[in-house]
């Protein structure tokens, strides 16, 4: 069977194999770990859908490819091995390196020229994203020891090399298939009262914490989202009494039967997949020639990895599950995200997203559109506050649990009453409904 690169995104085109977990004559289970790619949205672990035996890698550790290329085979348990025909091959070249005579086997005068010629020759052959890597920490290439096909450098090398004090070198790459532009890194600006340089006896001014893989990812997109799409923020209140009844009444039962407690996510979700149906044009992806409203309401849950970043896998056909049907996949998909056990298929086809900060205390979120959806809606802080009540004996002042519901749009799709009767209809839809009855469902 032949694997390839899977599409983890609508938007992603390429992705770049990190690290292979197999080799060649390896054997392998069905879902055990194969690989990890990294896309421009995602970084994650990759397994196997057959059982059998790794009988060829066609893209080696560090390399991009284009969706849909093979980058292994696996030849199942019972069948005879081959290798793959009509295999894309890895970017970049795959002969091998021209070997630098040892010392002493050429005049003095010319082993420098052949350190540099060694040296140029190595970073002509880096991918994309280790030339990326070594030209941040302005690294010799050449004292790094290769571990890939034909002795090509790859990611794991680099970081094994900087994490064993690896230092910079200060020789610039030459230039390959994409140029690399090298810029110096602006020292970060002291926070407000905090002691000036040199007050404090042996504290340093500051300290340059590197961005791992998923934190680079997520501050691509949000500036990317950010540039595209003219956000605006609304905001409503819901009273969330209905919710706060069935949580209480049946909390403790659904945590001694399901194992995990019960929270407000699951009854959003459904508010807001009901809202959808009702208002296609949120549920949709905006391209240049208009929008393209999906048949499938998909709510991608925005889950955080432990503060090192964060990942949105998605729950899909939302109108088609329970409510014990949606908490069970919300609390599934968090539990392997941070696992990073998410699957290829579990963070495709979102077609909305929801954001939920209210386990912190936070009152308003304004949250940045996943584009290309159009809208994005952040939960914050359920609180008890006075209302005005209406009865039919007069108004009156009571005390309520509220819940935020802030949403973000895109105003090229959709514009402000769409948008806030959207948000009135998930208010509606949170307070009116009976609860109860569909947690038993």
């Amino acid at each position: 069977m032949n694997i390839i690169m899977p599409q983890l995104g609508e938007t992603v085109t390429e992705g770049t194999v990190t690290k292979w977990y197999k080799k060649v004559g390896d054997t392998i289970k069905v879902d055990e770990t194969l690989f990890d790619v990294e896309t421009d949205k995602v970084s994650t672990e990759i397994p196997s859908p057959v059982a059998g035996v790794v009988s060829e890698i066609c893209v080696e550790a560090g390399v991009s490819a284009k969706v849909g290329i093979t980058l292994a085979v696996i030849t199942e348990a019972g069948a005879t091995l081959r290798p793959a025909s009509g295999v894309a091959a890895p970017a970049g070249p795959t002969s091998a390196a021209p070997v630098a005579p040892k010392a002493g086997e050429m005049p003095a005068a010319m082993q420098g020229s052949a350190r540099v010629a060694l040296r140029s020759d190595a970073a002509a052959r880096l991918s994309p994203v280790v030339r990326r890597l070594v030209a941040e920490r302005n690294l010799d290439v050449s004292r790094i020891k290769g571990s890939g096909r034909d002795g090509r450098v790859t990611r794991d090398d680099v970081v094994e090399y900087i994490a064993s004090g690896g230092d910079a070198s200060g020789i610039a790459l030459p230039a390959a298939t994409t140029p690399v532009v090298m810029q110096p890194v602006a020292a970060p600006s002291p926070a407000i009262g905090a002691p000036a340089s040199g007050t404090v006896p042996g504290a340093s001014s500051a300290e340059l914490l590197p961005l791992n893989p998923v934190r680079k990812r997520v501050a691509e997109n949000m500036a990317k989202s950010w540039a595209a799409a003219p956000h605006v923020l609304q905001v409503a209140e819901a009273d969330f009494s209905r919710v706060v009844q069935v949580h209480r009444e049946q909390g403790e039962a659904w945590k001694a039967r399901e194992g995990f407690a019960l929270t407000f996510m699951p009854f959003v979700v459904r508010a807001i997949s009901v809202a959808l149906g009702k208002f296609p044009k949120l549920n949709a992806t905006y391209t240049s020639d208009g929008l393209r409203l999906n048949r499938r309401i998909n709510i991608g849950i925005a889950v955080d990895l432990n503060f090192d970043g964060l990942m949105v896998p998605v729950l899909k056909d939302v109108p088609n599950k329970s409510l014990p049907q949606i908490a069970r996949e919300i609390n599934d998909l968090a539990l392997r995200a941070r696992a990073g056990k998410l699957k290829p298929d579990d963070l495709t086809e979102g077609t909305y997203t929801l954001s939920n900060n209210g386990s912190f205390g936070t009152v308003i979120t304004a949250p940045i559109i996943n584009v290309p959806q159009i809208a994005i809606l952040s939960t914050d802080a359920v609180r008890k506050k006075p209302v005005v009540v209406e009865t039919p004996e007069g108004d009156t002042i009571a005390i309520r649990p509220v819940g935020v519901l802030a949403q973000s749009f895109d105003h090229r799709a959709v514009d402000g009453a769409y948008s806030a009767a959207f948000l009135r209809e998930v208010k509606t839809v949170i307070e009116t409904r009976q609860w109860a009855q569909d947690l038993q469902a």
